[in-house]
């Protein structure tokens, strides 16, 4: 087992804030899909053995004919369809892992994920078996309370947000994902809260970059033009 790292890339997403018809990790981007360039990252890394991709399941075929096969990403050694929710889609991808050493769950709809990142990430789970992506924020942040009030104004050297990919021990997360699952999962937005939950492991914050977004709007698919353009991103 020891040495063997695979990514679990999630592409089941809907992107209703897209408003477009097209599901947003297929939308183009440099005339690829955007999906395209995350499993380009990961299968050009060194450290990466297996690449797992899921989806929905109307688009099981596309992705394995327009995207695998036809660039080459021989890694991809499986693609499934995903759950209802982005925890049931993790779940899923890790259930046909095998033999995995470090598990580096990663939103297809984040394109400009660098080998840096991947090397970064790998060196931090080391220490506890689970870290996140994620760099300070560069705004000050405010807690709401429930009438839309500022409740708490956190100090800002201490406040992340958080990319991916996220990075755990495989046996960890597969643990703590079946143990929560159990239970009402309705509050997980990501990954490294099921194991803050379940299992107590500390969490390691390891910096990405400010270009690791996410494409959720038009507005980002419009900044993600003018970084594919200037900056040395994959192609």
């Amino acid at each position: 087992m020891e040495g063997k790292n695979t990514a679990v890339v999630l592409a089941a997403g809907q992107g209703k804030r897209m408003n477009s018809k097209v599901q947003k990790q297929f939308l183009e981007l440099g005339g690829k899909p955007l999906l395209y360039y995350a499993l380009k990252c990961f299968q050009d890394s060194g450290l990466i053995q297996e690449i797992i991709l899921v989806t929905g399941a109307e688009s099981v075929s596309f992705c394995k004919e327009e995207i695998v096969e036809k660039y080459g990403l021989t890694k991809v050694t499986k693609v499934i369809p995903g759950g209802k929710e982005r925890y049931d889609s993790v779940y899923q991808g890790l259930l046909v892992c095998r033999d995995t050493e470090y598990v580096l769950i990663h939103d297809g709809a984040r394109p400009f994920i660098t080998e840096e990142i991947i090397q970064r990430g790998i060196q931090g789970v080391k220490k506890t078996g689970a870290c996140v992506i994620g760099m300070p924020s560069k705004d000050t942040v405010k807690i709401a309370d429930a009438q839309g009030y500022v409740a708490e104004t956190p100090e800002r050297s201490s406040v992340w947000t958080i990319q991916t990919p996220q990075i755990f021990d495989y046996r960890l997360i597969r643990e703590a994902h079946e143990k929560i699952r159990c239970r009402d999962m309705s509050a997980i937005t990501d990954d490294a809260m099921v194991v803050e939950q379940e299992t107590g492991a500390k969490i390691a914050l390891v910096e990405g970059s400010y270009k690791n977004l996410k494409i959720t709007t038009p507005e980002d698919l419009d900044i993600a033009e003018i970084f594919l353009k200037k900056f040395d991103f994959i192609s």
